[in-house]
């Protein structure tokens, strides 16, 4: 069976929904640019893969990213605008975003500089208190899941889970490269919850600031067991002598291996924004403005 709907312009995805263009995928999904005729405005289709559509596992992960996203409502984490999740072509209706992927950006154009590093972080900070808040668990903060339009961001809950459910966890989810330490092999390396989201926005922080990793993950894929996960085991590189230490020791915090010593969203919000306050003020048209 074909793993992909290859759909073009105009193709109809559900009745009301029109494909517009593809935008990528995953093993179980794939993304599509839309037009709603009922919201009259462009969205992501997320579709399960032809394949898939009549996997249990699948349509499971389709149901719990639906109803998470139901009952979530906050300006930083991404919008669902209703679902379809039986039929040929199961799929969830997102809000279409504008603007990049903050991965993309660090691909194209290097670390960010701090005026727009420190806004990142406290905007994301902000959608991790109110996650911690209602009791769940991303488990997949990433550059490649924020999306930097005026207001970054925070995507995909395909693995997000309450958090009871992640500390029952007795497999790794997430992403190799920013894993906590308690997400590479649970419950042996410890039970994932909020402080888990927090260490993925460390090393995205740390990524955001330096352009690299804080961990050679990829250099370490050959070993086999725990020992495939630097971080388990060894200390986070060092960021570079020229970011404020006011900046590199919240980060490095965050990459605590210990997740009791790592601050909560709203701690680590509170150690940046005298940081964000210090930025210049923003001038228009040879006027400072007051902030």
């Amino acid at each position: 069976m074909t793993t992909s709907w290859q759909l073009s312009e105009g193709d109809e995805i559900a009745p009301g929904l029109l494909a517009m263009s593809r935008l990528g995928g995953g093993r179980a999904y794939e993304a599509y640019l839309a037009w709603s005729e009922r919201l009259h405005v462009h969205v992501v289709a997320k579709v399960v893969r032809p394949d898939q559509v009549e996997d249990p596992g699948t349509l499971r992960g389709l149901r719990r990213e639906v109803a998470m996203l139901e009952r979530l409502d906050h300006p930083v984490v991404v919008r669902a605008f209703g679902a379809v999740l039986d039929g040929p072509r199961p799929h969830v209706v997102l809000e279409h975003l504008d603007g990049p992927r903050l991965s993309s950006l660090l691909r194209r154009h290097g670390p960010l500089p701090l005026e727009q590093l420190l806004p990142l972080a406290l905007q994301i900070c902000s959608a991790l208190h109110y996650l911690a808040g209602e009791d769940v668990v991303h488990l997949d903060v990433k550059p490649s899941n924020v999306i930097m339009g005026s207001t970054p961001r925070l995507i995909d809950l395909s693995i997000a889970r309450t958090r009871a459910e992640a500390a029952a966890l007795d497999h790794l989810v997430g992403t190799d490269d920013y894993l906590a330490p308690e997400q590479c092999d649970p419950p042996a390396t410890g039970q994932p919850g909020p402080p888990a989201d927090v260490w993925g926005l460390g090393a995205t922080l740390f990524r955001a600031a330096s352009g690299r990793l804080p961990f050679d993950v990829a250099g370490a894929s050959h070993r086999t067991g725990q020992d495939r996960w630097p971080q388990l085991t060894e200390p986070p590189a060092a960021l570079s002598r020229h970011l404020p230490d006011a900046l590199v020791k919240p980060v490095l915090t965050c990459l605590d291996r210990d997740p009791g010593a790592r601050p909560s969203a709203a701690e680590l919000a509170a150690e940046l924004e005298p940081l964000v306050a210090a930025l210049p003020k923003p001038v228009l048209g040879g006027v400072r403005t007051r902030r």
